[in-house]
């Protein structure tokens, strides 16, 4: 993301768009996606998705988890494919990450696949993340020297650490879209390597304030803000580790 590396950390991507529920949907519609697609993504699998949806309630949040249905498309590498549900397509990309030039190609193939299948009466949610598995040769690590986003100890507190997670959100074009980004230390299966996740989603917040017409240039404009936040969040010592094309 952003620059281009030889050893991107880039382990998935996924673009995900959700519609209104007064949007046209019905058993058929997966099907005629498909026949859209089929010559990229030829082969076809079922799967049951566990969601969990967190919704106010009198004593705070109350969680409920829902299964779902989702007809996968992939790829004949398996690398790459799109996800129908009720209401839902998501386009994924596995390890290896090729480029965004790559990539964007195949969302626009399917977002407009659903766009001449589908009368799409509003967009609830569009969202862009990237999952970045971050590996750095050493057990003991001084995140100073490899991240700008990283969490901070006191001076009267022990200043190592087993396990962190930190996060923030960031918003954008005045609230309307945010990006939520999580740096977390990961289990390396390489007892000479520290692993470490940075997580970051950039999503619609208000709903409807996208059209379907708008949707892919709210897609790059994403993908723009997510470069400029990764590149942000690491230092020159790690994109020596990604090995930075010039």
């Amino acid at each position: 993301m952003g620059k281009k590396y030889a050893n991107p950390p880039i382990i998935e991507a996924v673009c995900e768009f959700r519609l209104t529920h007064d949007s046209a949907w019905d058993l058929t519609t997966p099907g005629l996606v498909y026949e859209e697609v089929r010559e990229d993504f030829p082969n076809k699998e079922q799967r049951l998705i566990q969601e969990v949806e967190m919704t106010p309630g009198p004593r705070g949040l109350d969680q409920k988890i829902r299964t779902s249905e989702r007809i996968l498309f992939l790829t004949n590498e398996r690398k790459t494919f799109i996800q129908v549900g009720p209401h839902l397509l998501a386009v994924n990309c596995l390890k290896h990450y090729p480029t965004w030039g790559e990539f964007k190609p195949r969302i626009e193939k399917a977002f407009r696949a659903l766009t001449h299948t589908v009368d799409i009466k509003g967009l609830q949610r569009i969202g862009l993340r990237y999952i970045n598995m971050i590996e750095i040769p050493g057990q003991s690590i001084n995140l100073d020297i490899y991240f700008e986003f990283r969490p901070f100890l006191g001076q009267k507190l022990p200043q190592n650490m087993l396990n962190f997670i930190i996060g923030c959100e960031l918003p954008f074009f005045d609230k309307r879209d945010s990006c939520r980004v999580e740096l977390t230390r990961a289990v390396s299966d390489k007892p000479e390597i520290s692993a470490f996740v940075l997580d970051l989603d950039y999503f619609l917040v208000q709903p409807q304030t996208v059209s379907a017409d708008q949707a892919l240039e709210w897609v790059e404009t994403a993908h723009q803000n997510l470069e400029e936040i990764f590149e942000g969040c690491i230092t020159e010592s790690l994109r020596e580790i990604f090995q930075e094309v010039k």
